[in-house]
């Protein structure tokens, strides 16, 4: 009977598993805040790529972890960088994934930050021409979906103008349109090796007390020619979803950022909850709230529990 009338289901094709890929060989190294999660080397990625897709998940972001940083990122453009050669890999050898490419430059520059920097001063309108050319070459190696993370003013239509002028008009862009200046993000940036190296990313990521602002930002992404909306982090932010959801006729992406993961493994580590529960719960959250796909690390968690169920 609870099944019968059950509103809100997760299903694997919901989930959106991100991977961490190093320059170098034989690398498999587990995150140290993120118990579970891993940097490969392209040479070893198949172990990771051939468990999710036995496991029945459809989709990847791709994060890049280079050996050179610069202060424009120009390892996120190259033709030759760690995600495009990771994109190519992915789809010449498991062609039912869509991959998606994480869009930024914070992993790729010598000071952390997201664009270009003059005298301490992150410079949004240069930063967006790097921004365009980075999201030209993964999809010139074969991304599915660009996701920009960058939240530059302007990123999404300089994206998709670069997108379009490249000929490739029918990638789409999954924007990260509302992404807070969480606390939640640690652990991440010891994973993609991206932590500011002076200030912090406040003055273009979002303050958390601020709810308008979030559909201001979402409404000109929308505008601009997004194909998707994010929320990042999802789970402190349901209210938000929630609004978007209501307003805006694109599909919703909640991203389980990784101090949530981080939280949930620890405790349970400790014996001190159930962790299949509390997953599967706050996953079913996201999904009740208006998510329609859901960024996790618990994505090979959550699909093992599916079938379990």
């Amino acid at each position: 009977m609870r099944a019968l009338v059950r509103e809100t289901v997760l299903r694997k094709e919901d989930l959106i598993y991100p991977l961490f890929i190093v320059e170098g060989e034989n690398v498999k190294q587990e995150v140290g805040s993120m118990p579970g999660v891993h940097h490969y080397s392209l040479d070893r990625l198949h172990e990771e790529l051939d468990e999710i897709v036995g496991l029945g998940i459809q989709s990847i972001i791709v994060f890049g972890v280079p050996q050179h940083k610069d202060e424009k990122g120009s390892s996120a453009y190259a033709d030759d960088g760690i995600v495009q050669k990771s994109i190519t890999y992915v789809k010449e050898n498991y062609p039912q994934l869509t991959v998606i490419a994480d869009t930024c430059l914070c992993q790729y520059t010598d000071h952390g930050h997201c664009g270009v920097i003059h005298n301490g001063d992150v410079l949004n309108d240069e930063s967006l021409a790097l921004l365009a050319e980075t999201a030209v070459s993964q999809a010139k190696a074969g991304a599915d979906i660009i996701a920009p993370s960058n939240m530059m003013d302007g990123f999404v239509a300089a994206i998709r103008a670069g997108l379009d002028e490249a000929g490739y008009h029918d990638v789409p862009i999954m924007s990260y349109a509302v992404k807070y200046a969480s606390s939640f993000y640690g652990p991440f940036r010891d994973a993609a090796h991206s932590t500011p190296q002076f200030g912090d990313r406040r003055t273009y990521q979002m303050d958390p007390s601020n709810r308008m602002e979030a559909i201001r930002e979402a409404q000109s992404d929308y505008e601009e020619g997004a194909d998707f909306l994010m929320v990042k982090p999802a789970l402190a932010y349901l209210d938000i979803m929630r609004e978007l959801k209501d307003r805006f006729p694109l599909p919703l992406v909640a991203y389980n950022v990784s101090g949530e993961y981080a939280m949930i493994k620890a405790v349970a580590m400790n014996g001190w909850v159930d962790e299949q529960a509390i997953v599967m719960e706050k996953l079913t959250s996201m999904k009740r709230a208006g998510a329609d796909l859901i960024i996790t690390y618990f994505a090979k968690d959550a699909a093992r529990y599916i079938d379990k169920n």
